[in-house]
Order: C-alpha cells, then structure tokens, then sequence
C-alpha cells in the first residue's frame, strides 16, 4: 500500500494498528534473465540486477485478510450475509427497483446495488459489459511463515526469465508472500484444486529455469503454508472497453474488480478497490445522502448522481492502470520476440515513469 492511501486510513485510528504490524520496504530489486535482449541493449542483460527507490514516502505489503477483517470489524452486527451467491439481477417492472435472485432460491428488492462480485460479475452482465478476458498466464502464490524469523531484506525482490516470473517480499519479521508467473498450463480445473498438486507443479516447472531464480523461490514454495496456495487465471476487462463501458444504470452500479479488474503486474489492484470505496464514499457525502428519506424518490435521484459522478472521476484512472497492467501482461506472456520489443516500447512511450501509478491521490473521505 503506497503514501496517498496511508494519508486516507490514518483518518480512521483504529486502521492505524494495520500498519504497526507490517514492515516498510526499502527498495525494489529486479533481475533479468533477458539474454536475447542483450542484442538490442533494451534491458539489463543475464544476470544483472537493479535497485530502484519503491516511491517517495512509505511502502508497505498488507495481506488482504487483515485489511478484510479490519473493515469488517467496523461494520454494524448483522450487515454481512455469508453464504450468498448471486445468480441473476432485473428490474421490478412495477417500482423500477433492482430485484437479486440467489442460487438458494431467495430474493431480494433492494434500493441501491453496488456490484462488487469481482471478475465473473453478475451485475456487470446485467449493465451490459463484455465478458471479461484472460491472460495467458496463470499466477501461483502463498505465504510462507517462519516461526524463528526470515533473513530477507525488506525489498520487493523480482526474477524474470522469458514469460516466467517469480517473486517475493516479506510482510513482517516472519510472513513472507511469494508468487509466480507461469505459461497458462491447459489441464482439468479439478487437478488445481490438489494445492500439492500446484506445488509440485510450480516447483517441476521453475528447476528448469536459471539457478538463481530456483534457489530464491523454491524454499519459499517447498515451506509454504498450503492454506494459502492459489492458482488463478489471470482475468482483465480490456482497457478500451473501460473508456467506454457503462458501468451504472438507476441505483445499480459496479465497483472494485467487477469494474476494473486486472492483472497483478503493479499489484494496484486491491488499492484501486479502496481507492472506488473512498471516492463514492466522498461523492455521497457531499450529496447528503444521509438527510434524506431512505426509499424515497429523492434519494433514488441522488444515488444515481452520485453513481455518474462516480464513473466520471474514476474512469480515467482505471483506464490508466488497466492499460500498464494490460501490456505489462501481454509483454510477459508473448513467445514473439518482435511483439516483446513492441511492448516493451509501448510502456516507454505510453509510461515513462514506471512507478508513477503508486503517487496517484484519490483524496480524503
């Protein structure tokens, strides 16, 4: 999590114990294993490593689990509903309200929805946008705790070899997070639900790769927690559907990954999620929601202002992180040699400040 979001959860004191726990990183290591670039000298070369400053203030690493459970604290008792997976959205042809219909077979008639049901989302279908695509890459990570302690620096240390990329930094003084970046692996989907099966997997495909990435990764891979192994497709909604997508209808409206969702090459986003939550909680506010009667037509009238103003102050800066992540992607993915160095120009042109998205302010709540 960079600086700007910092500013936004020290407004709230009981966010402040989320950041005690989790340690600041210094740097970011990168090192390639490029060695058909060397021809063209648009890399570093096999085996050579660069330090680059993260950003200007403090960077952390925050396991979405404590972040979760921290929001959820906050919330009122009985205001999450575990168990409930949305099947279908419509309108009620008499009051204009939004129905939810759930694989249980219950419904409800809501006032206002907000879609947060990440990349195969419901809500987003229902408002109209495309399906959203797939990297041909998969990603495998987990977490990996030693009880006596790590000896890594704190840096977000990153290994790169063709469309294989492996990685690693630590959260705290025992919690290490890990991931890698593989060719997507056509096999049945059940074989991945086995995290052995993943492990064994991920570890058969990186001994083939250089000694230096086998040996940073593989102890963290061979002792990780298998609770917290994944594998997942990687999904993205194509940037140019971004610039253009209807992303709310009356008081119906799609946030987070049902929005926005991307790859993890900048691992923004988590923080474009909290990033919509700030800014709609701001727009609502500053509409005065809160003075007005729940349900009544007036309120309607000002949830979907405050919904269109919401798609018009975040669309461009999803639009942004969508297309870096987007050629970031297709860039690790390509076999071409030739598509690599187009890419690769792409984000120099297009990106001359690789880590400029990290500065990005989306203000106070």
């Amino acid at each position: 999590m960079s600086p700007p979001l910092f500013l936004t959860f020290f407004q709230f004191g009981r966010f402040v114990r989320l950041f005690y726990f989790h340690r600041k990183l210094t740097q970011y290591k990168l090192l390639y294993f490029f060695d058909r670039f060397k021809e063209l000298d648009i890399s570093l070369g096999g085996g050579k490593q660069k330090e680059i400053s993260l950003c200007d203030g403090e960077t952390r690493w925050l396991r979405r689990k404590d972040l979760i459970d921290t929001l959820y604290a906050e919330l009122p008792p009985g205001a999450v509903k575990f168990g409930c997976q949305l099947e279908s959205i419509k309108f009620d042809s008499y009051s204009s309200k939004p129905v939810l219909r759930f694989i249980d077979g219950s419904s409800i008639v809501a006032k206002v929805v907000i879609g947060c049901d990440g990349g195969k989302s419901i809500v987003a279908q229902f408002l109209g946008l495309k399906p959203t695509k797939i990297f041909p890459l998969c990603a495998v990570r987990g977490l990996t705790y030693y009880p006596n302690g790590h000896s890594y620096d704190y840096e977000f240390a990153k290994f790169m070899k063709d469309n294989i990329s492996v990685g690693r930094v630590p959260i705290d003084d025992n919690l290490v997070y890990w991931f890698c970046f593989l060719p997507y692996i056509p096999k049945d989907e059940k074989v991945w639900e086995d995290p052995e099966v993943t492990r064994q997997l991920t570890l058969e495909l990186l001994s083939n790769n250089p000694q230096e990435i086998h040996q940073e990764i593989h102890d963290l891979i061979e002792n990780t927690d298998m609770k917290s192994l994944s594998i997942t497709h990687m999904r993205y909604r194509a940037p140019w559907e971004l610039l253009t997508g209807s992303f709310c209808k009356g008081t119906v409206m799609v946030s987070g990954d049902a929005m926005h969702v991307m790859g993890p090459f900048l691992a923004q986003g988590g923080a474009a999620c909290i990033e919509d939550a700030v800014v709609l909680a701001r727009i609502m506010a500053q509409l005065d929601l809160n003075s007005v009667e729940t349900g009544s037509k007036v309120m309607a009238h000002k949830v979907e202002e405050s919904f269109n103003r919401f798609v018009k102050q975040r669309r461009m800066r999803v639009v942004r992180l969508s297309l870096q992540t987007y050629i970031i992607g297709m860039l690790s993915a390509t076999p071409s040699f030739i598509k690599k160095v187009i890419y690769f120009m792409l984000l120099v042109v297009l990106f001359p400040n690789a880590y400029n998205h990290v500065k990005y302010d989306c203000g106070d709540l």
